[in-house]
């Protein structure tokens, strides 16, 4: 029986090399807090230079409103290593992002920060888009079985680091997954304690 990690709606940024100084720009990175940055993700996108709102942005368009998975191309997460990034993606309320490819800093950030980041090739994602434009489709993802839903059908298989995969299953961040290991880390300082009780 599949387990449903995430279910929802896609919404399609028809892009490549989003860098994360587009995600979330240098003036909302003054706070370290991790709350607050909803507003501000693809800020110089999403709105006009009087404040308004870009009616032709994709997050505001009314048909894309609720939307909680994020559809992208090649080299998503780009530029520089800031949190915020995955901070204001999650709280905006994308759990899911896929794409034909990551940088490598983004998705670390975006595993620790509870994000799913599905990988596909180019003509999958092609074809992700062309179902973009029913964006009444509820997709779903089962994580135990690798693989990305349509309610009409349409499935797709990705594949996933399996340290990522049980972290994600299992809602850990880094130091959550320490923290499982803390029995075994008492036992050793014990053991260390007696055998070298000069330390």
């Amino acid at each position: 029986m599949s387990t449903i990690f995430a279910s929802g709606r896609i919404c399609p940024l028809d892009k490549n090399n989003v860098d994360t100084d587009q995600i979330i720009p240098k003036q909302f990175l003054t706070s370290i807090e991790r709350h607050g940055f909803a507003d501000a993700l693809f800020f110089d996108w999403r709105y006009l230079a009087d404040g308004r709102p870009n009616p032709d942005f994709v997050l505001n368009q009314p048909r894309h409103q609720g939307c909680s998975m994020l559809l992208s191309r090649r080299n998503f997460g780009c530029g520089s290593s800031r949190e915020h990034a995955p901070w204001a993606i999650k709280q905006y309320g994308f759990g899911v992002i896929i794409a034909e490819s990551f940088a490598d800093i983004f998705a670390s950030n975006s595993l620790n920060n509870g994000i799913l980041l599905i990988r596909l090739d180019a003509d999958a994602i092609e074809t992700l888009f062309q179902h973009s434009r029913k964006p009444e489709l509820v997709w779903s993802i089962d994580l135990e079985q690798q693989l990305l839903c349509c309610e009409d059908g349409v499935r797709f298989s990705f594949d996933i680091d399996a340290d990522a995969k049980q972290r994600l299953l299992l809602g850990l961040d880094f130091i959550g997954c320490s923290e499982q290991l803390t029995p075994q880390i008492d036992l050793y300082e014990q053991n260390r304690s007696q055998q070298l009780p000069w330390l």
